[in-house]
């Protein structure tokens, strides 16, 4: 999202007309409440959980933050069920939420290990990917790729499938050449390709359902400068051109602004250029202004969108030169909730303008952009881009609006383009949709059953996905 250079302009204008249309302003404002928190402690006295976005939350019977590898093996054959791996709760589904144990990894973090020569590094499975990029860095690595927010933690990240964009570039696991797994009876198992295959391919997108990671090797590359540029354009001219533009750039992606007929192209190309550090963070005022012109021409989407154009027209391009780990995340601080889905990568466009289609006829609340990236095919088995190159469709709704309209109008348009849902994305789907989705499901939950044969590390929402009833 581009910094608006009339941020003033905007806001005093939508003030004035948002002032005139008093009665839809008041039953927004009304409708604009905080959502009440569940207590903070339940009837046993237990505490609190909740995910980033406040959707899910818990009161676990124990909680354990093993400093050590040697802890988790003690600690883990007498812990209660269900065992729930937590890094930083930003995944919007049921993951984390369990009655027996919610397990952080959190004094599990930083580098284990390197080898300057092959560009590599063991990293506890703790690790933030914010502490990840400066610690790499200190050894002159960088991993070849970033999601838009690196608040999770590298496991969170890996179990869920998480990733950045780029031509020829895969998700984050894509990059894992071998891990260390704790099994719910303390067993300690080494996988790479060539050792233990089976649980190396189906735990590195596990959903912290195989069991614990402690650590990960990561294959990464040389620190690369690059340029960052985000341009504000015409979403119907982008999305022509989008396929182009996706092969030129190293890395691509755009965010299209809803009710506004723009979009926010951005991206990322290796540069010698001198360094022009980014500046402070823009996106939020950006989104706060989508919201205003939300709040005030709710339901005259047509004003709306002329309004919107008149005040993006014509804004000057934003440019940083620096490190890639620098740029590639982006600080996300307004909570939303989301639903992403990835489906190959020729259907992307077409599915693109059929949620924009549905969400500006019949979703006149959303004003959260919608997201689209690309990624490349690997060979994890519960990996949503599976030997599939996909493009990413994400969906969003302020934390404080209703997202139903992502199950009723968005999921099946994404379903139809044979989309596999992300796995730490909102989405309806149980084992019976999913597993025609995944060639090597079943394979990946017999692994999972020799791992866990008591189905320790399953919580009802792992139910769902991997119960066959």
């Amino acid at each position: 999202m581009a910094l608006l250079t009339r941020r003033k302009a905007i806001l005093g204008t939508v003030g004035v007309l948002g002032a005139t249309a008093g009665g839809l302003t008041a039953r927004r404002a009304w409708l604009d409440r905080e959502p009440v928190p569940p207590p903070a402690l339940d009837g046993s006295g237990r505490v609190l959980w909740t995910n980033w976005c406040g959707l899910e939350h818990a009161y676990p019977e124990r909680r354990l933050a093993p400093a050590s590898e040697s802890e988790l093996v003690q600690a883990l054959p007498a812990a209660p069920a269900p065992i729930r791996p937590v890094g930083a709760g930003h995944s919007f589904t049921a993951l984390v939420p369990t009655s027996g144990t919610m397990l952080s990894l959190d004094r599990m973090a930083g580098l284990a290990g390197h080898d300057a020569a092959t560009h590599s590094a063991r990293v506890l499975a703790g690790t933030r990917l914010a502490a990840l990029g400066p610690a790499l860095a200190a050894i002159g690595q960088e991993m070849p790729n970033l999601p838009d927010i690196n608040k999770q933690s590298l496991a969170g990240a890996l179990a869920t499938g998480t990733h950045g964009t780029g031509k020829g570039l895969t998700a984050i696991h894509g990059g894992v050449t071998a891990l260390r797994l704790v099994t719910p009876d303390g067993t300690v198992i080494e996988a790479a390709p060539d050792h233990e295959p089976e649980v190396f391919h189906a735990a590195r997108v596990g959903l912290g359902a195989f069991g614990v990671l402690t650590e990960v090797t990561l294959r990464n590359q040389p620190l690369t400068r690059v340029r960052k540029e985000v341009r504000i354009v015409d979403t119907e001219e982008l999305l022509g051109q989008w396929p182009a533009l996706a092969a030129h750039h190293r890395n691509a992606e755009f965010l299209i602004l809803p009710f506004t007929g723009k979009a926010a192209l951005i991206t990322h190309d290796v540069s010698t250029e001198p360094v022009r550090p980014r500046g402070p963070d823009r996106d939020t005022d950006v989104l706060m202004q989508l919201k205003l012109l939300r709040d005030v021409f709710e339901f005259t989407p047509g004003v709306r969108k002329r309004v919107a154009a008149h005040f993006l027209n014509d804004e000057p391009p934003e440019v940083a030169i620096d490190q890639g780990w620098k740029l590639l995340s982006n600080e996300r601080p307004v909570r939303f909730k989301e639903m992403e889905y990835h489906v190959p990568i020729e259907r992307q466009v077409e599915a693109l303008r059929e949620v924009v289609r549905r969400i500006e006829s019949q979703a006149h609340d959303v004003f959260v952009p919608i997201e689209a990236r690309i990624i490349a095919p690997d060979d994890a088995w519960l990996s949503p881009f599976y030997q599939r190159e996909s493009g990413s469709i994400a969906v969003h709704a302020y934390y404080k609006d209703s997202h139903q309209f992502m199950f009723d109008l968005i999921e099946p348009v994404l379903r139809e383009a044979g989309g596999r849902p992300h796995w730490g994305k909102l989405h309806s789907l149980s084992r019976k949709e999913l597993q025609p989705l995944y060639p090597m499901f079943a394979q990946a939950d017999a692994v999972r059953r020799r791992l866990d044969p008591q189905g320790r590390m399953l919580n009802p929402f792992l139910h769902r996905i991997f119960d066959a009833a």
